[in-house]
């Protein structure tokens, strides 16, 4: 049996059997923007929940009455002024030992200008970068990424 101790407007607390603390949190997705000259599409952006500023592939979280490739398009328009061709390449769970966000992983062919309206408390910065890099410099611990953007390097570099 699930208590909940808070309900917000992206997640959920709860308590499951009076043991296990769970998040149950809205699915997300992310987008692969990769460029054979000017390498992955990245966002650079502060996370107030590290305290710190990451590179990223655009990502966002599914609506309601939204599905993964609906969301992934309007994200896509919204942090990166971009649309195109949408393949999934992975769906996965971000940390099922706590949560139950899944993660719905893109790529995006053939990509092109599109209009989207970003979020109002979102200060996004447009990269691109040689995944590599990016890579190399979160393993040294000077560029911070989410897990996200990792499964979108390792899909790039394999290509």
């Amino acid at each position: 049996m699930r208590r909940y101790i808070y309900n917000g407007k992206i997640l959920s607390l709860a308590i499951e059997d009076e043991h296990w603390e769970i998040v149950e949190h809205k699915d997300a997705v992310a987008l692969l923007v990769k460029d054979p000259e000017r390498g992955v599409l990245f966002v650079e952006q502060y996370r107030p929940a590290i305290g710190r500023r990451t590179l990223e592939i655009p990502a966002g979280l599914i609506e309601p009455n939204e599905s993964p490739e609906e969301a992934a398009r309007r994200e896509l328009a919204e942090e990166a002024q971009l649309g195109g061709r949408l393949e999934k390449l992975a769906e996965f769970y971000t940390s099922p030992g706590f949560t139950d966000e899944k993660l719905y992983l893109f790529r995006v062919h053939e990509p092109q200008p599109a209009s989207g309206t970003p979020d109002d408390d979102e200060d996004l910065t447009i990269v691109w970068r040689d995944p590599a890099a990016v890579l190399a410099a979160a393993n040294r611990g000077e560029t911070a990424i989410s897990a996200s953007t990792l499964a979108g390097i390792l899909f790039a570099l394999e290509q």
